[in-house]
Protein backbone atom coordinates (compact mmCIF):
# COMPACT_ATOMS: atom_id res chain seq x y z
CA UNK A 1 0.00 0.00 0.00
CA UNK A 2 1.15 3.50 -0.73
CA UNK A 3 -0.15 7.00 -0.85
CA UNK A 4 -0.98 8.37 -4.25
CA UNK A 5 -1.61 11.85 -5.59
CA UNK A 6 -5.21 12.97 -6.07
CA UNK A 7 -7.04 11.99 -9.21
CA UNK A 8 -6.47 14.86 -11.63
CA UNK A 9 -9.38 15.82 -13.83
CA UNK A 10 -7.01 16.09 -16.77
CA UNK A 11 -6.57 12.29 -16.84
CA UNK A 12 -10.15 11.92 -18.00
CA UNK A 13 -9.34 13.65 -21.26
CA UNK A 14 -7.70 10.45 -22.48
CA UNK A 15 -10.45 8.63 -24.37
CA UNK A 16 -9.59 5.21 -22.96
CA UNK A 17 -8.96 6.23 -19.35
CA UNK A 18 -12.10 6.69 -17.28
CA UNK A 19 -11.92 7.88 -13.67
CA UNK A 20 -14.60 6.52 -11.36
CA UNK A 21 -15.55 7.36 -7.78
CA UNK A 22 -17.65 4.89 -5.77
CA UNK A 23 -19.26 6.11 -2.52
CA UNK A 24 -20.26 3.41 -0.03
CA UNK A 25 -21.86 3.73 3.42
CA UNK A 26 -21.67 0.40 5.26
CA UNK A 27 -25.09 -0.47 6.66
CA UNK A 28 -25.43 -4.26 6.50
CA UNK A 29 -22.09 -5.38 7.95
CA UNK A 30 -20.32 -6.51 4.79
CA UNK A 31 -22.94 -6.56 2.04
CA UNK A 32 -22.60 -2.95 0.93
CA UNK A 33 -18.82 -2.78 0.86
CA UNK A 34 -18.69 -6.34 -0.46
CA UNK A 35 -20.57 -5.37 -3.60
CA UNK A 36 -18.71 -2.08 -3.99
CA UNK A 37 -15.28 -3.68 -3.60
CA UNK A 38 -16.06 -6.38 -6.15
CA UNK A 39 -17.33 -3.75 -8.57
CA UNK A 40 -14.29 -1.54 -8.02
CA UNK A 41 -11.85 -4.39 -8.64
CA UNK A 42 -13.65 -5.49 -11.75
CA UNK A 43 -13.89 -1.98 -13.25
CA UNK A 44 -10.17 -1.52 -12.62
CA UNK A 45 -8.87 -4.92 -13.73
CA UNK A 46 -11.22 -5.74 -16.60
CA UNK A 47 -12.11 -2.30 -17.94
CA UNK A 48 -8.98 -0.33 -17.13
CA UNK A 49 -10.80 2.35 -15.14
CA UNK A 50 -9.05 4.50 -12.56
CA UNK A 51 -11.16 3.77 -9.49
CA UNK A 52 -11.44 5.42 -6.09
CA UNK A 53 -13.64 4.03 -3.31
CA UNK A 54 -15.01 6.19 -0.49
CA UNK A 55 -16.06 3.99 2.45
CA UNK A 56 -17.12 5.04 5.94
CA UNK A 57 -16.34 1.81 7.87
CA UNK A 58 -12.79 0.56 7.44
CA UNK A 59 -13.20 -2.12 10.09
CA UNK A 60 -15.94 -3.90 8.11
CA UNK A 61 -13.93 -3.41 4.93
CA UNK A 62 -10.81 -4.93 6.47
CA UNK A 63 -12.61 -8.23 7.13
CA UNK A 64 -13.01 -8.59 3.36
CA UNK A 65 -9.64 -7.07 2.50
CA UNK A 66 -7.06 -7.88 5.20
CA UNK A 67 -4.35 -5.73 3.59
CA UNK A 68 -6.38 -2.58 4.32
CA UNK A 69 -4.77 -0.29 6.93
CA UNK A 70 -7.20 1.13 9.48
CA UNK A 71 -5.11 4.21 10.30
CA UNK A 72 -4.75 5.67 6.81
CA UNK A 73 -7.12 8.27 5.43
CA UNK A 74 -6.01 7.40 1.92
CA UNK A 75 -4.31 4.29 0.56
CA UNK A 76 -3.99 2.24 -2.60
CA UNK A 77 -4.87 -1.46 -2.80
CA UNK A 78 -4.62 -3.43 -6.04
CA UNK A 79 -4.39 -0.17 -7.94
CA UNK A 80 -7.59 1.21 -6.37
CA UNK A 81 -7.53 4.33 -4.20
CA UNK A 82 -9.42 3.91 -0.93
CA UNK A 83 -10.54 7.00 1.00
CA UNK A 84 -11.85 6.81 4.57
CA UNK A 85 -15.11 8.69 4.07
CA UNK A 86 -16.37 10.81 6.94
CA UNK A 87 -19.89 11.40 5.71
CA UNK A 88 -21.92 13.47 5.07
CA UNK A 89 -19.67 16.42 4.24
CA UNK A 90 -16.30 14.81 3.60
CA UNK A 91 -15.23 14.37 -0.03
CA UNK A 92 -11.61 13.31 0.28
CA UNK A 93 -8.43 15.13 1.13
CA UNK A 94 -8.59 16.86 -2.24
CA UNK A 95 -11.84 17.55 -4.07
CA UNK A 96 -11.60 15.82 -7.45
CA UNK A 97 -14.66 14.81 -9.43
CA UNK A 98 -14.45 11.67 -11.55
CA UNK A 99 -15.93 10.94 -14.97
CA UNK A 100 -18.28 8.34 -13.48
CA UNK A 101 -19.70 8.80 -9.99
CA UNK A 102 -21.44 5.84 -8.35
CA UNK A 103 -23.65 6.51 -5.35
CA UNK A 104 -24.04 3.03 -3.93
CA UNK A 105 -27.37 2.10 -2.38
CA UNK A 106 -28.66 5.67 -2.06
CA UNK A 107 -25.92 6.65 0.39
CA UNK A 108 -26.12 10.36 -0.64
CA UNK A 109 -23.09 12.17 -1.97
CA UNK A 110 -21.44 14.99 -0.01
CA UNK A 111 -23.12 18.29 -1.00
CA UNK A 112 -19.74 19.85 -1.80
CA UNK A 113 -19.01 17.00 -4.20
CA UNK A 114 -22.37 17.39 -5.98
CA UNK A 115 -21.75 21.14 -6.33
CA UNK A 116 -18.35 20.41 -7.84
CA UNK A 117 -19.95 17.95 -10.25
CA UNK A 118 -22.16 20.73 -11.55
CA UNK A 119 -19.13 22.97 -12.14
CA UNK A 120 -17.13 20.34 -13.99
CA UNK A 121 -16.49 21.10 -17.66
CA UNK A 122 -17.14 17.50 -18.65
CA UNK A 123 -20.42 16.49 -17.02
CA UNK A 124 -19.91 13.29 -15.05
CA UNK A 125 -22.11 10.23 -15.39
CA UNK A 126 -23.91 9.95 -12.08
CA UNK A 127 -25.29 6.51 -11.20
CA UNK A 128 -27.30 5.41 -8.20
CA UNK A 129 -26.41 1.72 -7.82
CA UNK A 130 -29.44 0.12 -6.19
CA UNK A 131 -29.85 -3.07 -4.20
CA UNK A 132 -30.40 -6.29 -6.10
CA UNK A 133 -33.99 -7.39 -6.61
CA UNK A 134 -35.57 -10.03 -8.83
CA UNK A 135 -38.95 -8.27 -8.89
CA UNK A 136 -40.49 -7.50 -12.29
CA UNK A 137 -40.66 -3.73 -11.72
CA UNK A 138 -36.85 -3.52 -11.67
CA UNK A 139 -36.61 -3.70 -15.47
CA UNK A 140 -38.99 -0.72 -15.76
CA UNK A 141 -36.92 1.47 -13.43
CA UNK A 142 -33.47 0.38 -14.57
CA UNK A 143 -31.66 3.31 -16.26
CA UNK A 144 -34.47 5.74 -15.37
CA UNK A 145 -33.10 9.30 -15.14
CA UNK A 146 -33.66 11.63 -12.18
CA UNK A 147 -32.82 15.32 -12.83
CA UNK A 148 -31.31 17.22 -9.91
CA UNK A 149 -33.69 19.91 -8.55
CA UNK A 150 -31.04 22.66 -8.54
CA UNK A 151 -28.04 21.67 -10.66
CA UNK A 152 -27.82 20.76 -14.35
CA UNK A 153 -27.13 17.14 -13.40
CA UNK A 154 -29.00 13.91 -13.96
CA UNK A 155 -28.71 10.85 -11.78
CA UNK A 156 -29.50 7.51 -13.40
CA UNK A 157 -30.81 4.57 -11.41
CA UNK A 158 -28.86 1.39 -12.09
CA UNK A 159 -30.62 -1.75 -10.87
CA UNK A 160 -28.95 -5.12 -10.51
CA UNK A 161 -31.35 -7.92 -11.37
CA UNK A 162 -31.82 -11.53 -12.39
CA UNK A 163 -33.75 -10.99 -15.60
CA UNK A 164 -33.51 -9.26 -19.00
CA UNK A 165 -33.66 -5.49 -18.99
CA UNK A 166 -31.77 -5.13 -15.71
CA UNK A 167 -28.13 -4.46 -14.88
CA UNK A 168 -27.42 -8.13 -14.11
CA UNK A 169 -25.11 -9.13 -11.25
CA UNK A 170 -21.36 -9.06 -10.73
CA UNK A 171 -19.30 -11.78 -12.36
CA UNK A 172 -15.59 -11.69 -13.14
CA UNK A 173 -14.52 -12.84 -16.58
CA UNK A 174 -12.35 -15.67 -15.26
CA UNK A 175 -14.83 -16.99 -12.67
CA UNK A 176 -16.23 -19.91 -14.68
CA UNK A 177 -12.74 -21.08 -15.66
CA UNK A 178 -11.57 -20.89 -12.03
CA UNK A 179 -14.54 -22.95 -10.84
CA UNK A 180 -14.08 -25.54 -13.60
CA UNK A 181 -10.40 -25.86 -12.75
CA UNK A 182 -11.16 -26.36 -9.04
CA UNK A 183 -13.85 -28.95 -9.72
CA UNK A 184 -11.63 -30.87 -12.16
CA UNK A 185 -8.63 -31.05 -9.85
CA UNK A 186 -8.67 -33.49 -6.90
CA UNK A 187 -5.34 -32.01 -5.84
CA UNK A 188 -6.76 -28.49 -5.71
CA UNK A 189 -9.76 -29.63 -3.70
CA UNK A 190 -7.60 -31.61 -1.28
CA UNK A 191 -5.29 -28.63 -0.83
CA UNK A 192 -8.28 -26.41 -0.07
CA UNK A 193 -9.57 -28.82 2.59
CA UNK A 194 -6.18 -29.18 4.22
CA UNK A 195 -5.51 -25.42 4.23
CA UNK A 196 -9.01 -24.27 5.21
CA UNK A 197 -10.33 -27.07 7.40
CA UNK A 198 -7.21 -28.95 8.47
CA UNK A 199 -8.58 -32.23 7.19
CA UNK A 200 -8.62 -34.17 3.95
CA UNK A 201 -11.88 -33.97 1.97
CA UNK A 202 -14.71 -36.04 3.48
CA UNK A 203 -15.85 -39.26 1.79
CA UNK A 204 -18.23 -39.04 -1.15
CA UNK A 205 -21.03 -40.37 1.08
CA UNK A 206 -21.00 -37.14 3.12
CA UNK A 207 -23.02 -34.05 2.26
CA UNK A 208 -20.96 -30.88 2.65
CA UNK A 209 -22.94 -27.79 3.67
CA UNK A 210 -21.67 -24.22 4.02
CA UNK A 211 -23.66 -22.04 6.42
CA UNK A 212 -23.51 -18.25 6.23
CA UNK A 213 -26.63 -16.65 7.71
CA UNK A 214 -28.10 -14.01 9.93
CA UNK A 215 -29.43 -15.04 13.34
CA UNK A 216 -32.12 -17.59 12.55
CA UNK A 217 -34.63 -19.33 14.86
CA UNK A 218 -34.87 -22.26 12.41
CA UNK A 219 -31.23 -23.23 12.85
CA UNK A 220 -31.76 -25.49 15.88
CA UNK A 221 -34.31 -27.60 14.05
CA UNK A 222 -32.04 -27.93 11.05
CA UNK A 223 -29.00 -28.82 13.15
CA UNK A 224 -30.99 -31.56 14.90
CA UNK A 225 -32.14 -32.95 11.56
CA UNK A 226 -28.53 -33.06 10.41
CA UNK A 227 -27.58 -34.91 13.60
CA UNK A 228 -30.29 -37.48 12.82
CA UNK A 229 -29.44 -37.75 9.12
CA UNK A 230 -28.88 -41.18 7.57
CA UNK A 231 -25.89 -39.73 5.71
CA UNK A 232 -22.99 -37.88 7.35
CA UNK A 233 -23.21 -34.09 7.20
CA UNK A 234 -20.07 -31.93 7.19
CA UNK A 235 -20.99 -28.37 8.13
CA UNK A 236 -18.64 -25.48 7.32
CA UNK A 237 -19.47 -22.27 9.21
CA UNK A 238 -17.59 -19.01 8.55
CA UNK A 239 -17.44 -16.91 11.73
CA UNK A 240 -20.39 -14.55 11.85
CA UNK A 241 -23.80 -13.85 13.26
CA UNK A 242 -24.89 -17.50 13.25
CA UNK A 243 -21.86 -18.69 15.25
CA UNK A 244 -23.49 -18.13 18.63
CA UNK A 245 -26.40 -20.41 17.76
CA UNK A 246 -24.02 -23.16 16.66
CA UNK A 247 -22.12 -22.87 19.93
CA UNK A 248 -25.32 -23.05 22.00
CA UNK A 249 -26.54 -26.12 20.12
CA UNK A 250 -23.35 -28.01 20.91
CA UNK A 251 -23.14 -26.64 24.46
CA UNK A 252 -19.91 -24.75 23.76
CA UNK A 253 -18.83 -21.32 25.05
CA UNK A 254 -18.14 -20.22 21.48
CA UNK A 255 -17.61 -21.42 17.94
CA UNK A 256 -14.64 -19.45 16.65
CA UNK A 257 -12.37 -20.28 13.74
CA UNK A 258 -10.70 -23.67 14.18
CA UNK A 259 -13.37 -25.08 16.48
CA UNK A 260 -15.01 -28.41 15.68
CA UNK A 261 -18.03 -30.13 17.16
CA UNK A 262 -19.71 -33.44 16.51
CA UNK A 263 -23.06 -34.99 17.37
CA UNK A 264 -24.71 -37.92 15.65
CA UNK A 265 -24.20 -37.67 11.89
CA UNK A 266 -23.19 -34.01 12.07
CA UNK A 267 -19.62 -32.76 12.21
CA UNK A 268 -19.26 -28.95 12.23
CA UNK A 269 -16.15 -26.88 11.52
CA UNK A 270 -15.80 -23.16 12.25
CA UNK A 271 -13.90 -21.23 9.59
CA UNK A 272 -12.26 -17.84 9.81
CA UNK A 273 -14.19 -15.09 8.08
CA UNK A 274 -12.59 -15.20 4.67
CA UNK A 275 -11.65 -12.50 2.21
CA UNK A 276 -13.67 -12.44 -0.99
CA UNK A 277 -11.07 -14.21 -3.12
CA UNK A 278 -11.34 -17.34 -0.95
CA UNK A 279 -15.11 -17.43 -0.42
CA UNK A 280 -15.87 -18.84 -3.86
CA UNK A 281 -13.77 -21.94 -3.15
CA UNK A 282 -15.88 -22.61 -0.04
CA UNK A 283 -19.00 -22.56 -2.22
CA UNK A 284 -17.39 -24.82 -4.83
CA UNK A 285 -16.29 -27.30 -2.16
CA UNK A 286 -19.82 -27.61 -0.74
CA UNK A 287 -22.79 -29.59 -2.00
CA UNK A 288 -25.31 -27.07 -0.63
CA UNK A 289 -24.69 -23.46 0.30
CA UNK A 290 -26.65 -21.38 2.79
CA UNK A 291 -26.03 -17.71 1.99
CA UNK A 292 -27.33 -14.36 3.13
CA UNK A 293 -27.82 -10.78 1.93
CA UNK A 294 -26.70 -9.84 -1.57
CA UNK A 295 -23.03 -10.58 -2.21
CA UNK A 296 -22.96 -14.23 -1.10
CA UNK A 297 -26.38 -14.75 -2.73
CA UNK A 298 -24.87 -13.82 -6.08
CA UNK A 299 -21.74 -15.91 -5.56
CA UNK A 300 -23.86 -18.96 -4.72
CA UNK A 301 -25.63 -18.67 -8.06
CA UNK A 302 -22.33 -18.65 -9.96
CA UNK A 303 -21.16 -21.66 -7.91
CA UNK A 304 -23.82 -23.73 -9.71
CA UNK A 305 -24.72 -25.68 -6.57
CA UNK A 306 -28.11 -25.82 -4.84
CA UNK A 307 -28.37 -23.01 -2.30
CA UNK A 308 -30.67 -21.55 0.33
CA UNK A 309 -30.99 -17.78 0.68
CA UNK A 310 -31.47 -15.95 3.97
CA UNK A 311 -32.70 -12.62 2.66
CA UNK A 312 -32.06 -9.49 4.72
CA UNK A 313 -35.21 -9.15 6.88
CA UNK A 314 -37.19 -5.92 6.64
CA UNK A 315 -40.03 -4.41 8.64
CA UNK A 316 -43.57 -5.59 7.83
CA UNK A 317 -42.12 -8.53 5.86
CA UNK A 318 -41.25 -6.24 2.97
CA UNK A 319 -38.51 -8.68 2.03
CA UNK A 320 -40.84 -11.60 1.27
CA UNK A 321 -41.98 -10.39 -2.19
CA UNK A 322 -38.29 -10.14 -3.10
CA UNK A 323 -37.74 -13.69 -1.88
CA UNK A 324 -40.69 -14.94 -3.93
CA UNK A 325 -39.49 -13.09 -7.02
CA UNK A 326 -36.09 -14.76 -6.79
CA UNK A 327 -37.77 -18.13 -6.32
CA UNK A 328 -39.94 -17.56 -9.39
CA UNK A 329 -36.88 -16.94 -11.55
CA UNK A 330 -34.76 -19.71 -10.11
CA UNK A 331 -37.36 -22.50 -9.95
CA UNK A 332 -39.10 -21.71 -13.24
CA UNK A 333 -38.16 -24.98 -14.97
CA UNK A 334 -38.13 -27.31 -11.97
CA UNK A 335 -40.70 -30.13 -11.75
CA UNK A 336 -43.66 -29.05 -9.64
CA UNK A 337 -42.83 -31.25 -6.66
CA UNK A 338 -39.21 -30.10 -6.54
CA UNK A 339 -40.25 -26.47 -7.03
CA UNK A 340 -42.72 -26.67 -4.14
CA UNK A 341 -40.24 -28.39 -1.82
CA UNK A 342 -37.54 -25.87 -2.64
CA UNK A 343 -39.91 -22.94 -2.03
CA UNK A 344 -41.11 -24.38 1.28
CA UNK A 345 -37.55 -24.80 2.48
CA UNK A 346 -36.58 -21.23 1.54
CA UNK A 347 -39.67 -19.85 3.28
CA UNK A 348 -39.02 -21.95 6.39
CA UNK A 349 -35.44 -20.69 6.53
CA UNK A 350 -36.84 -17.15 6.32
CA UNK A 351 -39.28 -17.56 9.21
CA UNK A 352 -42.33 -19.43 7.89
CA UNK A 353 -42.36 -22.87 9.49
CA UNK A 354 -39.65 -25.46 10.05
CA UNK A 355 -37.23 -26.56 7.30
CA UNK A 356 -37.66 -30.16 6.14
CA UNK A 357 -34.17 -31.44 5.32
CA UNK A 358 -35.23 -34.91 4.17
CA UNK A 359 -37.67 -33.43 1.65
CA UNK A 360 -35.00 -31.06 0.38
CA UNK A 361 -32.53 -33.91 0.02
CA UNK A 362 -34.99 -36.06 -1.96
CA UNK A 363 -35.00 -33.44 -4.69
CA UNK A 364 -31.27 -32.81 -4.67
CA UNK A 365 -30.58 -34.31 -8.15
CA UNK A 366 -33.16 -32.02 -9.76
CA UNK A 367 -31.89 -29.04 -7.77
CA UNK A 368 -28.32 -29.80 -8.80
CA UNK A 369 -29.28 -29.83 -12.50
CA UNK A 370 -31.25 -26.62 -12.13
CA UNK A 371 -28.34 -24.88 -10.39
CA UNK A 372 -26.12 -25.44 -13.42
CA UNK A 373 -28.85 -24.42 -15.87
CA UNK A 374 -29.60 -21.27 -13.90
CA UNK A 375 -25.97 -20.14 -13.90
CA UNK A 376 -26.05 -20.32 -17.70
CA UNK A 377 -29.36 -18.43 -17.88
CA UNK A 378 -28.17 -15.70 -15.54
CA UNK A 379 -25.03 -15.20 -17.61
CA UNK A 380 -27.21 -14.22 -20.58
CA UNK A 381 -28.22 -11.02 -18.76
CA UNK A 382 -24.60 -9.88 -18.81
CA UNK A 383 -22.43 -9.03 -15.82
CA UNK A 384 -23.14 -5.87 -13.86
CA UNK A 385 -19.71 -4.30 -14.21
CA UNK A 386 -19.70 -4.81 -17.95
CA UNK A 387 -23.24 -3.49 -18.35
CA UNK A 388 -22.44 -0.48 -16.19
CA UNK A 389 -19.21 0.29 -18.06
CA UNK A 390 -20.94 0.05 -21.42
CA UNK A 391 -23.74 2.40 -20.36
CA UNK A 392 -21.32 4.92 -18.86
CA UNK A 393 -19.28 5.07 -22.04
CA UNK A 394 -22.38 5.84 -24.09
CA UNK A 395 -23.17 8.75 -21.76
CA UNK A 396 -19.74 10.37 -21.53
CA UNK A 397 -19.50 13.36 -23.80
Amino acid sequence: MSSVPPLPESTSSAPDLIACDIFCAVIDNFGDIGVCWRLARQLASEHGWQVRVFVDDLHAFQRLCPSLALDLARQTIAGIVVEHWHEPTHAGDTLDVADVVIEAFACELPPVYVAAMAQRERTPVWLNLEYLSAEDWVADFHLRPSPHPRYPLTKTFFFPGLGPGTGGVLKEQQLDAARASFEASPAAREAWWLNSIGHAPPPATATVVSLFAYENPAVDSLLQQWCDSARPIVLLVPEGRISGAIARFFGLPGFAAGATAERGSLRAHALAFTEQANYDALLWASDINFVRGEDSFVRAQWAAQPFVWHIYPQADDAHLPKLDAALAHYTRTLPADARDAFGRFWHAWNGAGQPDWSEFQRHYPALKRRAAEWADELAQVGDLAGNLALFAKTQLK
